[in-house]
């Protein structure tokens, strides 16, 4: 094993354990010795990202992919790197991940994921349909297969494949919030409201995921719930505009008709629609 193969297995076993900044600092290390390393400069890309230091990660992001690597893995790493910050580049980049690393599939995932982000849905279908094929017990394959069938409105469909991700990985709270606006959409309302109930006290930093709780108990006609869940959103890390929730809290006290019309009027399609095209 390499020196810069040694480093960076150490570096990715950081980020497992999320210690990101500690996983920046030794591959920062790493480059002082091979500056022009494509791995080191895309996972530092990586870890940049996680730090939320946008600006520095889109730069790794774009070093890497000057270096022009061929490993295919690697190309949907950067290519979705660069993806997250709108560069034309990342089309790309991702086709050619997924074309070289065709069996792959992490690489059938990031583009088919971009495609579907774009409005280029049957590409994009194609794509994610072969990435769980590929790998059948990946939640996370299912999960963007959801998001895809979800963006094209096809919502029975996304269900299903969303149900599916949570079967496999029960703790994703961020799907099972996109699970419940999609059940939304349907007219499911209690199913909606169980859903959303669940992921909002799996997600305390989540401030809208509290309103969108809050509103669909309330819709729901769960009372007590719908009270547990606006008192959250009040304390959020993530907190909601201020009258939004002023607005939240006089839709829940005039009763669950009120709750239910702003709640699929007002604030579920744009939580659903953000949080769909959020990138991978």
């Amino acid at each position: 094993m390499s020196s810069v193969d040694a480093l960076l297995q150490d570096a990715l076993g950081l980020g497992d354990e999320g210690r990101f900044e500690e996983m920046a600092e030794l591959l920062e290390r790493g480059l002082r010795d091979a500056p022009d390393d494509p791995y080191l400069l895309g996972w530092l890309g990586v870890a940049n990202r996680e730090l939320n230091r946008d600006g520095v990660a889109y730069e790794y992001f774009k070093r890497c992919i000057a270096e022009q690597p061929d490993d295919p893995q690697l190309l949907a790493l950067a290519g979705a790197g660069l993806a997250a910050f709108d560069d034309p580049e990342a089309e790309t980049v991702l086709r050619n991940a997924a074309i070289t690393g065709a069996n792959l599939p992490d690489t059938r995932l990031q583009y088919g994921a971009y495609l579907a982000r774009e409005g280029l849905f049957d590409e994009a279908l194609e794509h994610l349909r072969a990435a769980v094929e590929l790998a059948p017990d990946d939640p996370v394959m299912h999960a963007e297969l959801g998001i895809a069938l979800a963006l094209k409105a096809d919502y029975r469909a996304a269900a299903d494949a969303m149900s599916e991700a949570l079967s496999l990985a029960h703790d994703d709270s961020w799907t099972r919030v996109l699970l419940g606006l999609v059940e939304l959409e349907m007219g499911h309302v209690e199913t909606a409201a169980e859903l959303l109930i669940e992921a909002s006290t799996e997600r305390p930093e989540d401030g809208e995921a509290q309103v969108l709780a809050a509103l669909a108990a309330a819709a729901a006609g769960w009372h007590d719930a719908a009270e547990d869940a606006y008192a959250r959103a009040s304390y959020a890390e993530e907190p909601v505009d201020p009258e939004v929730l002023e607005e939240v809290e006089d839709r829940l006290a005039l009763g669950a008709e009120a709750a239910h019309t702003f709640l699929v009027e007002n604030i579920a399609p744009t939580a659903l629609h953000d949080r769909l095209t959020q990138p991978l």
